[in-house]
């Protein structure tokens, strides 16, 4: 017995360094060679394909049902020293080798490791803890109002695990402007990129990077320094960049008191109204303002605010515009309503 146990670590410890092709091989070898010698034997009660392939799993796992066993005493000898003690050791091998293959999957989505398959997701580049966690839950609040859904990727450079990983996926990079590392974030495919990294310097060479990669997506950065915001949108014209405005609403609220709390309320979609979106299609009609002011809060409860329109390079939002001005399809109009307006009759707002 002894002898045995050490057959059976030395396997062990030999098959757990090969590659799933040598385990394959090893199991087929496992099954001809007790095959074999079972038919030495003449046990051939065990040797139909169906019968022998489901009597070995059992025996050679010690399930050991006993529906069906060998009947020689050279069988039984060929089982008990042979059948089971190696259809064991294999049979562990293989299983712990499916386990590590699924752990190790998961920790490499843990740690953001993993190679990414993802369209029209949005993507989050930078890592400022607490804020960012921040960011991630309102994003996911928001995506249960849109009908697409998109899928919400985090990629950071810190040593982090994924902060919400029932909920979104997790890239870790050794650099922003990568091509090799930026690929498993599906940089090209994003629809929207939000870039805020705790340096600016950072977020420029990013928001830089991002702008030649992706075309086509919405991508949006946010900075510390105001004056960095003119510098990036002379080079790239399509990103639309965020400054801090904390100092800019501590004045305004100390004139005007409730304004930061009114802001608040319409950047949350935690509770109250909020501000948000919607683009006319191409195939509507141009309307005028007056009927989209009346008409979404007559048929909405919605209260129109203002455009902005594709046009406009860099982008800028024209805010309480006159009644009489003209909205053409592809504007972008924000307004304020308790919840996202998911689909508009444009013909109830032109007639």
């Amino acid at each position: 017995m002894l002898v045995l146990t050490k057959v059976r670590k030395i396997l062990t410890r030999y098959f757990s360094e090969m590659r799933w092709n040598t385990i394959v091989l090893a199991l087929l070898f496992y099954g001809i060679s007790s095959w074999g010698l079972l038919s030495l034997a003449g046990e051939q009660d065990l040797l139909a394909s169906s019968d022998f392939i489901y009597w070995l799993v059992v025996t050679g796992s010690t399930v050991g049902y006993g529906d069906m066993s060998p009947t020689t005493e050279a069988g039984k000898y060929i089982v008990a020293f042979y059948v089971i003690p190696l259809g064991l050791s294999i049979f562990a091998l293989v299983i712990g080798r499916i386990a590590s293959w699924v752990s190790l999957q998961w920790h490499k989505g843990a740690k953001g490791l993993k190679s990414l398959n993802l369209e029209n997701h949005v993507l989050v580049i930078g890592w400022n803890g607490q804020r960012t966690i921040q960011l991630l839950n309102l994003l996911l609040k928001e995506r249960e109002e849109t009908s697409e859904r998109p899928e919400i990727v985090l990629c950071v450079k810190a040593d982090i695990e994924n902060p919400l990983p029932d909920q979104i996926e997790f890239v870790k990079v050794s650099s922003f402007n990568n091509d090799e590392d930026m690929d498993r974030a599906c940089v090209e495919n994003a629809s929207v990129i939000i870039m805020d990294n705790q340096e600016d310097d950072m977020t420029m060479t990013t928001a830089l990077y991002c702008s030649k990669r992706n075309k086509s997506g919405h991508l949006v950065a946010y900075f510390k320094d105001e004056s960095l915001v003119d510098l990036l949108q002379t080079h790239c014209p399509n990103i639309e960049c965020t400054p801090s405005v904390a100092v800019e609403m501590l004045a305004k609220s100390a004139f005007d008191p409730g304004s930061s709390l009114l802001q608040y309320d319409l950047l949350t979609v935690q509770d109250g109204q909020a501000q948000y979106s919607i683009e006319i299609p191409d195939k509507s009609q141009d309307v005028k303002v007056e009927n989209v002011f009346l008409g979404l809060k007559k048929h909405y409860d919605a209260t129109f605010i203002g455009f902005v329109s594709p046009t406009s390079i860099p982008a800028s939002v024209e805010l309480n515009p006159k009644m009489d001005s003209v909205l053409q399809p592809g504007d972008k109009l924000f307004y304020i309503a308790s919840k996202r307006i998911s689909k508009i009759n444009w013909d109830s707002l032109i007639n």
